[in-house]
């Protein structure tokens, strides 16, 4: 029987054992990974450094001694729960060699095999940084644009032929876009980014896929899009998202106020977050501008309504930044249109 390769390993939501360390981990992993290192970050740097003192056999023999006895098992004990959650499940280390071969050898000594991924994570990644390069020559693409508040984000989450760029990189696109969680690494949001295109690129060459993202600049709060993403959403067709002024500030009181007051975060600090956010654009929004719009801020936490410091930022801001930006991709435009067209228009297409 063939053994699937590595894109087929991604393409199906595999479950992958994870046994590199920590610091490896969180620099960036699979989706689908779970990390349970063979060695933790004190373990693998001390071995490390035997390695470059004393050569590998000294360092194999300290690995030994440091993952053995307690330690040894609690961490086949993980292995093997984590294996009889996710029975397809395949092993990975940085290279696919000793460490995964280390950890596939102890669980077989349980009774219990799992594959391992030939050439590990530097393997996987590589693809994924094939399918991000591949993606804009072999679907067609259409951008998704409009006003801050007009719902393009919740829009693009009702197709099935799209990607919410922004919900990837956990963060809304603005100077107002962190949120709580923190972003992935950059690494970690490509291989992200790659595996929710690869289910959806075609499988026969001649087959023609759409895709719909959303009108994003080259980053996302710090996360760059490959560069030849960025490119292509800079000449595909643009279809515009219309939305009256109340139903935008309405959008974006829900948004970045409601929910995550439902959520849990503090009105205070959610308030302290927007006043640095405001700070930040100052030198655009003007000082005077940016004095207006805090004590419309305060106001608004103070007796809970929102609306008028919403409609200022975006009359002085948003609007005016989107409508000369918009200028300039006036060609590429092939629809204006409320919720129901534009979401028509970007089913059948």
């Amino acid at each position: 029987m063939t053994r699937p390769s590595a894109r087929d390993l991604l393409r199906c939501g595999t479950p992958f054992l994870d046994v590199r360390a920590p610091v490896e981990a969180e620099r960036g992993t699979i989706p689908g990974a779970v990390n349970l290192p063979i060695l933790d970050d004190d373990e693998r740097s001390r071995i490390g450094q035997t390695y470059k003192q004393s050569g590998h056999d000294a360092a194999e023999r300290l690995g030994y001694q440091l993952v053995s006895g307690p330690v040894r098992e609690a961490r086949v004990e993980a292995w093997l729960e984590f294996a009889q959650r996710h029975p397809a499940a395949w092993i990975f280390c940085w290279r696919g060699g000793q460490r995964s071969e280390i950890a596939q050898r102890w669980l077989a000594e349980a009774d219990l095999r799992l594959p391992r991924v030939p050439g590990g994570f530097k393997a996987l990644r590589r693809v994924c940084l094939d399918i991000l390069e591949e993606a804009p020559s072999r679907m067609r693409w259409f951008v998704l644009g409009g006003r801050t508040g007009s719902g393009k984000t919740r829009l693009l989450n009702t197709l099935d032929n799209s990607i919410d760029l922004e919900g990837l990189a956990g963060h809304r696109g603005s100077a107002f876009g962190a949120l709580e969680a923190a972003q992935p690494s950059p690494v970690t949001f490509q291989n992200t980014l790659a595996t929710t295109v690869l289910r959806s690129l075609p499988v026969q060459p001649d087959d023609e896929r759409r895709l719909v993202l959303e009108d994003e600049g080259r980053t996302i709060g710090r996360l760059a899009l490959p560069e030849s993403w960025h490119e292509q959403m800079q000449r595909s067709p643009l279809v515009i998202l219309e939305a009256p002024l109340e139903a935008r500030c309405a959008n974006i009181v829900q948004e970045y106020v409601t929910e995550p007051l439902s959520q849990g975060v503090r009105p205070q600090q959610l308030q302290a977050r927007y006043s640095d956010a405001l700070l930040r654009i100052e030198r655009r929004l003007g000082g005077e501008r940016r004095r207006q719009v805090q004590a419309a801020l305060e106001t608004g936490f103070a007796r809970e309504d929102h609306q008028p410091w919403v409609e200022m930022l975006l009359n002085w801001y948003y609007d005016p930044m989107y409508d000369y930006q918009l200028s300039r991709k006036g060609e590429r435009i092939v629809l204006r249109g409320d919720w129901k067209a534009v979401r028509a228009f970007l089913t059948a297409c």
